[in-house]
């Protein structure tokens, strides 16, 4: 499995992360075989969030690693908090400390790899979050920090304050969700595709080294559908069956490798629950897009050259 960098850090992790959202309703059993198979694939890397299945995917991942008998340290776990569902997003001391406490309990484990703050909460005070992510690092429960769907300002504002490295910020993206790279693309233009809905957030997190990790690489929209075998997106499917001649893989482990083609080194989130699909993203990881493969799968999912 390709190695990169996390952010400024010296750890390295795999070019592909399982997304735990999904995996709420499994059996212990079932959840153990998909970890189990990403192991197998050299993939440790396992991405939560508090609110997944309202706590349920981290109870399940936690059995489930009980019953693989998994030695804690061969696993990179990360959760997200700072979501209250409906109600408001919560960057306060309290709520940090508590919600990265319970995601602990129910992982079954002493401490987190990694901690993100999952939406930007409008009234962030910085100060308040440096407390708790010096605390958490203080106590040895949290040894990395990020952030998820943030822009560079409110990165840069948590610098303000927070003395860790931010390593991280999930981003959507994906060949139906370029935004990050389209607007860079039809820079000085007025097509709609130049307009700047991340305030360059891309190449801030290359300037800064932090990871991007991409999540929903198969969504077109937020959580509309998927655009692989969609009728919607018919150009880009016909160029995928075509590409998959070339290169002897599935549409599905193109549409991964085209995010890891990007120089940014971005980590890609499969959200997947069956063994087989996330063998299949993982292979990805093997496959280097020629540049005109890479734009031409650009331009067949609906993009324009200036």
């Amino acid at each position: 499995m390709k190695q990169i960098n996390l952010g400024k850090s010296s750890q390295n992790i795999p070019a592909i992360a399982v997304g735990c959202m999904r995996i709420g309703n499994m059996s212990t059993e079932s959840a153990a075989k998909l970890i189990q198979t990403a192991l197998d694939e050299g993939v440790n890397y396992f991405d939560h969030a508090d609110i997944y299945g309202g706590g349920a995917c981290e109870e399940v991942f936690g059995q489930a690693v009980q019953a693989l008998n998994v030695k804690r340290e061969e696993l990179f776990i990360q959760s997200k908090c700072a979501i209250v569902p409906g109600v408001m997003y919560d960057f306060s001391k309290e709520h940090i400390l508590k919600s990265a406490d319970e995601s602990l309990k129910r992982l079954g484990t002493e401490y987190l790899d990694a901690l993100l703050l999952h939406r930007p909460d409008a009234l962030m005070e910085p100060e308040e979050v440096a407390e708790a992510f010096d605390e958490l690092e203080k106590s040895g429960k949290v040894r990395h920090f990020g952030v998820s769907n943030h822009t560079p300002l409110q990165m840069a504002l948590l610098k303000k304050c927070v003395r860790q490295p931010l390593c991280v910020n999930q981003m959507q993206f994906g060949l139906a969700h370029t935004g990050m790279v389209q607007s860079g693309i039809e820079a000085n233009m007025t097509t709609p595709g130049a307009i700047d809905r991340d305030g360059g957030v891309l190449d801030y997190c290359r300037l800064q080294d932090i990871t991007i990790q991409a999540w929903a690489p198969f969504q077109y929209g937020a959580f509309e559908g998927l655009f692989l075998g969609n009728e919607k997106y018919e150009k880009l499917n016909q160029k995928l069956a075509e590409l998959e001649v070339k290169y002897q893989v599935s549409s599905t482990t193109l549409a991964v490798a085209w995010i890891l083609r990007h120089p940014a080194n971005m980590q890609v989130l499969a959200g997947t629950t069956k063994p087989e699909r996330l063998r299949e993203i993982c292979r990805a990881a093997d496959v280097l897009l020629t540049r005109e493969d890479w734009y031409g799968l650009y331009l067949s999912a609906g993009n324009i050259l200036p």
